[in-house]
């Protein structure tokens, strides 16, 4: 059983910047993913960033030159460096780990973007 905490969200102006946190309950190691969804509201959740245990990371296209997916040093977290937010961003972000199979998430941080 992995458990996932988010955390590092909140209010900010566009072009602000927020750096996210999702923190496992015990050190995520072997063949697996880790990502961020989002989810605004009446929009369906999407996928916005990816990092596999290779290294190897994706970005959703809207997000490619202003988010940057990376793990941190204890192997038990990863992080998502936000910059250059847009109001179209504000969502509830989510983190999900997929381990042998299985689907991890965390239970959301809100990002608003607004002036």
């Amino acid at each position: 059983q992995v458990q996932l905490v988010e955390s590092g969200g909140g209010l900010v102006q566009p072009g602000g910047t927020l750096r996210l946190s999702c923190a496992a309950s015990t050190a995520i190691i072997g063949i697996h993913t880790m990502a961020w969804y989002r989810q605004a509201p009446a929009h369906e959740r999407e996928l916005v960033a990816q990092t596999w245990n290779d290294g190897t990371t994706t970005y959703a296209d809207s997000v490619k030159g202003r988010f940057t997916i990376s793990r941190g040093n204890a192997k038990n977290t990863v992080y998502l460096q936000m910059n250059n937010l847009k109001p179209e961003d504000t969502a509830v972000y989510y983190c999900r780990i997929t381990v042998v199979l299985t689907d991890y998430w965390g239970q959301g941080t809100q990002v608003t973007v607004s002036s």
